[in-house]
């Protein structure tokens, strides 16, 4: 009885120990949105769990808090990233939000401020920034898809923070990497959009 007490005492102390470390563990917030909340996909097959699994695999103890939500606008991100800021303390903060303001339309110097703030917001918390930027169809003519993209580097470079130019690098152009709805990227594509990434992520883990 004594020797199964003791055990048990050992078993629950590692217990605690292991959930000590996991909170102590430097964290990741991944705040986007269908792109990056596994819209269409298996759970455990989109690119921040590929992300969480090369982690491990490269024994880096680094936590992945996805707050990734399909349809999100640059408005909500920012409307939810205090709170995301303060209950998760993360140390990087990958911003992958954009799209869904262009696709519906919404004025460029909306985004930018909203984009713009939510950088601000994570800096100041003591969080380093990557900033994912997007490109978008033409179908709101060359000025407007020109400046979409071009307001992501504006922002990284003015707000000196990581930037990735574009996030669907080599896969954009690849129909067979696209659900059938030609607008999310499929299973196949997720490794490839981790790489891009990855790139300019595993500098700031050191």
């Amino acid at each position: 009885m004594v020797f199964a007490l003791a055990c048990m005492s050992l078993c629950q102390a590692t217990l605690v120990q292991a959930e000590n470390n996991s909170s102590k563990s430097p964290k990741i917030l991944v705040l986007g949105d269908s792109l990056s909340a596994e819209y269409g996909l298996a759970r455990g097959t989109g690119w921040v769990a590929l992300l969480e699994k090369k982690l491990q695999a490269e024994k880096l103890s680094w936590q992945i808090v996805n707050a990734s939500i399909s349809g999100e606008t640059t408005a909500g991100g920012q409307a939810r990233l205090t709170q995301l800021l303060k209950v998760h303390q993360p140390q990087i903060v990958i911003i992958e939000l954009g799209a869904n303001d262009a696709l519906r339309g919404l004025q460029l110097p909306a985004t930018e401020k909203n984009l713009r703030s939510m950088v601000q917001s994570s800096k100041k918390s003591g969080a380093q920034v990557l900033l994912l930027g997007m490109r978008i169809p033409p179908n709101y003519g060359q000025a407007y898809t020109k400046k979409f993209f071009e307001l992501f580097g504006h922002v990284a470079s003015s707000e000196q923070v990581s930037h990735l130019p574009f996030f669907l690098e080599k896969v954009a152009q690849q129909i067979e990497l696209f659900q059938a709805d030609r607008i999310h990227p499929n299973e196949k594509a997720q490794s490839i959009l981790l790489d891009n990434v990855w790139s300019r992520l595993f500098p700031l883990l050191r």
